[in-house]
């Protein structure tokens, strides 16, 4: 069961995108839509990062390609600071890898282009409630080192997937925050993966929440 976070609307929005037009086509559906409010807009990742400190946003939607700073540079730079807003990539870019690489650089959704933009909306919602959003990746693993967890360690590993706090996985699991922070630590060195971003990258990469 997803515990839901508590959503104070309007979502405060920012987007980055070398395309003004989609910035204006995205200004005129969260207009119509209500629950989203589009704060600040930028040409590309580094003049959203000059100003972040007094945006106070909640999701950045950025694009993939863009000049000076793009939207890996943008999700790299995200990682090193405190209480960063949730990062959506939307982009037309083809390349199969990008989703994957968003996810594991930390990013909380990822859509394409060439969905219909009213879609983009649901997204948001979800991700504003905590959750991922990413298109099925088929490609698994030959070897699943999942397979070294516990059974405890397994159920924590599924439930941090559903976007869950510290905070939420000790009152689903009825254990302390400091024994969900020893399970953690055991996770990520069991897989090798350094935060819950790459941990449940390796997780979806394995197949085991495909819909």
């Amino acid at each position: 069961m997803v515990i839901a976070q508590k959503i104070h609307y309007p979502v405060r929005v920012g987007v980055v995108d070398k395309n003004q037009l989609v910035v204006r086509g995205l200004r005129s559906l969260f207009d119509e839509d209500g629950r989203f409010d589009l704060v600040a807009s930028a040409h590309d990742g580094a003049r959203l990062l000059d100003g972040l400190s007094m945006l106070s946003l909640d999701i950045v939607i950025t694009g993939w390609l863009m000049p000076y700073c793009n939207g890996r540079e943008l999700l790299e730079a995200l990682a090193t600071r405190t209480d960063s807003p949730k990062v959506v990539v939307y982009t037309g870019h083809v390349d199969e890898m990008v989703p994957r690489e968003a996810m594991e650089l930390g990013a909380y959704a990822f859509f394409s282009k060439t969905e219909p933009p009213e879609r983009l909306l649901n997204v948001l919602d979800s991700v504003a409630r905590g959750s991922m959003v990413f298109p099925f990746m088929s490609k698994r693993l030959e070897v699943s080192v999942l397979k070294q967890l516990t059974q405890k360690e397994a159920l924590m590993l599924e439930k941090l997937c559903l976007g869950m706090t510290n905070q939420e996985l000790a009152a689903a699991l009825k254990v302390s925050p400091n024994t969900v922070k020893f399970h953690l630590r055991n996770i990520y060195s069991k897989l090798n993966v350094r935060n819950r971003a790459e941990a449940v990258a390796l997780y979806f990469n394995e197949g085991n929440m495909a819909s």
